[in-house]
């Protein structure tokens, strides 16, 4: 990693075994998760949990077994008991598809009534549940935006192109290859670079987009620091090293 990238960023341990680094001069903290912790605004944010993926697949036939919703909301509450935030962010394509949130069991949308409870709850717009989340918005709590400001930074779901200093985005569900063990391993990943920063899906069910691919490295002007998540720590990684 060069000394500037190192400078800026700036990361170190956290008890979680996350990292923290500096976007657009905010605060952030890469959870083990797959989460970002914002201390500075109490906020937690989560990407791409595609709630009841495993559901949608059923209907067309392709049999997975039904419990990426629960396993994603247990983590998604692991992370607010530890951190007991006072807004949550939810950064797009939460539910797999417009139907998704009917599908949803009694139990787990009493989970999510629970965990919003005296918090600020967003859920902010993205290509797969746009539809879902303008439809269900009795039976969901919390509010729906399409982008949000926190200070310097600039929350929404599709990255955009250009510098977009401040943007903190999902969607592309980046992963890197990493060596660990003598071998090369997968595993998700955060992508920042100081100015912006791509975070990982959240979701049980979700699959990866290598960073190396166009779609994430043309983004970042520079070669960004990638920050793999790792069984209980956040692992970062120089651009150069990946495999």
């Amino acid at each position: 990693m060069n000394t500037t990238l190192r400078q800026t960023l700036s990361p170190f341990r956290h008890p979680c075994g996350g990292l923290k680094v500096r976007v657009a001069g905010e605060a952030c903290v890469l959870r083990c998760s797959g989460a970002l912790w914002l201390p500075d605004h109490r906020t937690l944010i989560a990407s791409d949990l595609h709630l009841e993926k495993g559901s949608a697949f059923a209907v067309r036939g392709q049999m997975l077994p039904p419990y990426d919703s629960p396993s994603t909301l247990a983590k998604l509450e692991a992370e607010i008991e530890a951190l007991d935030p006072a807004r949550v962010v939810l950064l797009g394509d939460s539910f797999h598809d417009s139907k998704a949130v009917n599908r949803l069991s009694t139990e787990d949308r009493e989970r999510l009534g629970r965990l919003a409870a005296g918090r600020d709850w967003v859920w902010l717009e993205g290509n797969h549940d746009l539809v879902a989340l303008e439809s269900a918005l009795d039976a969901l709590p919390g509010r729906v935006v399409t982008t949000l400001m926190l200070g310097a930074l600039s929350l929404i779901h599709e990255p955009q192109p250009g510098e977009a200093v401040g943007e903190i985005s999902g969607h592309l569900h980046p992963a890197a290859r990493v060596a660990a063990y003598g071998r090369g391993v997968r595993r998700p990943c955060f992508v920042t670079d100081g100015v912006r920063l791509i975070m990982p899906a959240f979701g049980a069910f979700t699959g990866g987009l290598d960073v190396r691919d166009v779609a994430v490295a043309g983004l970042f002007a520079a070669p960004p620091m990638v920050a793999a998540l790792g069984r209980d720590k956040v692992h970062a990684f120089a651009w150069d090293s990946l495999g």
